[in-house]
């Protein structure tokens, strides 16, 4: 009955959704600084409402834009005369979603997972399939996991963080975060993969079961559940928060942009309209706030890890200023050894570094709030690809996507809990 229930739901949402038929991805490089200017003016074009995937950061990165179907003329012609080199990525958007929300029906036809044995970890899930996730891992393992609601999104929706934890108080602790940017649909996969694997490891390999003995482990997999229940019902490409922004018919806040580091800087946008809005004040998104107030009463995080798509990077500290963090030696290292591990698997290769000198500067991030908390290991993660799918990740690539980031994470873990007294 589940099976159906959520069938229907799915099938329900198929017709209520913006569609961008004829929309095409294009990857453009830019040859020189001039060209770089251009594209950053055209970014900036809210009357092409342009989505840009890859910002425009310097020559050596390619810029990635989703250019809705009644502009690309004007953007292609655009592009063209300035001598602007370009190809289309994507030929036409809503087709790969017409593929991701068949292969979503079918998986959906399948029986409910009675136990998270069952789950399928291969597919792409519903917010409420991913809530009931979490009620039956912790209803399956009630001496490790344990489901803490930090607060509520604007729409009401519970705000649940996995509490992974051998008992004890006032212990250290990690946090892990998927999903602020709702559209990034591999993160939320992967971060069920995580839970599940934390559960399935503890007791059985040594270097896992070592750190919740001594540390708790935090993982709130659906950081942002409104924007993400919106990507299902109405819009697979929203980004934001769902708030409305008063005085404006656009809604929602970039909550990665909404934190008190550098608040309103540059690398965020005054515009609600932008993909990048920074909100009217910092922490104003209940999403952030929520976290804000967990951090500080908690007071005793050792590392902070918030992941997104796409891009492979592995990221520390700052974004909004290009002075080095103190511990940037430190940080670099353990970033170098955790992308060696994580290519170990795959091959996969990443970048890594600060924000500011590898991809762009960008004000009001997490993880530059969360260093100047003073927890010391702060990342943020970049997963795959590097834009042949970008957001649109194929859903056979969830688990390879996991299992590779996984290792990346033990060696964060591991080294937080080895310098954690």
């Amino acid at each position: 009955m589940k099976g159906l229930l959520v069938f229907t739901a799915l099938f329900v949402a198929v017709f209520g959704k913006e569609t961008f038929q004829g929309d095409q991805v294009l990857r453009i490089t830019a040859k020189d600084e001039g060209q770089l200017a251009l594209l950053k003016e055209l970014a900036g074009m809210e009357h092409l409402e342009l989505d840009v995937w890859r910002e425009p950061t310097d020559l050596s990165t390619p810029v990635d834009i989703r250019v809705p179907n009644i502009h690309l003329q004007t953007v292609k012609a655009f592009l063209e005369a300035e001598d602007i080199q370009y190809y289309i990525m994507i030929e036409d958007l809503q087709v790969m979603l017409d593929e991701e929300q068949e292969q979503m029906l079918k998986a959906a036809r399948t029986a409910a997972p009675r136990t998270t044995d069952d789950f399928d970890y291969s597919n792409y899930h519903t917010i409420d399939q991913i809530y009931a996730f979490q009620d039956m891992l912790v209803a399956e393992n009630p001496s490790l996991v344990s489901k803490v609601v930090i607060g509520q999104s604007y729409e009401r929706r519970p705000l649940t963080v996995l509490k992974f934890s051998t008992g004890g108080t006032n212990k250290p602790g990690i946090w892990i975060d998927t999903g602020i940017h709702s559209r990034e649909w591999v993160t939320q996969a992967s971060g069920t993969w995580f839970a599940k694997k934390i559960v399935t490891d503890y007791g059985r390999d040594t270097a896992l079961t070592s750190i919740p003995n001594k540390m708790d482990i935090f993982l709130e997999i659906m950081t942002n559940p409104d924007g993400f229940a919106y990507t299902q019902t109405s819009n697979r490409m929203w980004r934001k928060t769902r708030k409305p922004n008063p005085g404006s018919s656009c809604v929602g806040t970039d909550p990665n942009r909404n934190w008190d580091a550098g608040f309103g800087g540059p690398g965020a946008s005054s515009s609600p309209c932008s993909e990048t809005y920074r909100g009217p004040s910092a922490h104003s998104e209940s999403e952030v706030k929520s976290i804000v107030d967990f951090v500080t009463s908690h007071g005793k995080l050792k590392s902070f890890v918030s992941i997104h798509s796409y891009s492979q990077m592995l990221l520390y500290p700052y974004g909004y200023t290009k002075t080095p963090c103190k511990d940037q030696n430190e940080l670099h290292n353990l970033a170098k050894k955790a992308i060696t591990d994580l290519a170990s698997l795959y091959g996969t290769s990443y970048r890594y570094g600060s924000i500011i000198n590898t991809i762009y500067q960008a004000s009001g991030g997490t993880i530059d709030w969360t260093y100047n908390q003073g927890i010391k290991y702060s990342y943020t993660f970049e997963l795959r690809d590097t834009g042949r799918y970008g957001f649109i990740l194929p859903a056979n690539q969830i688990i390879p996507t996991a299992r590779e980031t996984w290792l990346a994470l033990m060696a964060i873990m591991k080294h937080t809990s080895d310098n954690t007294m």
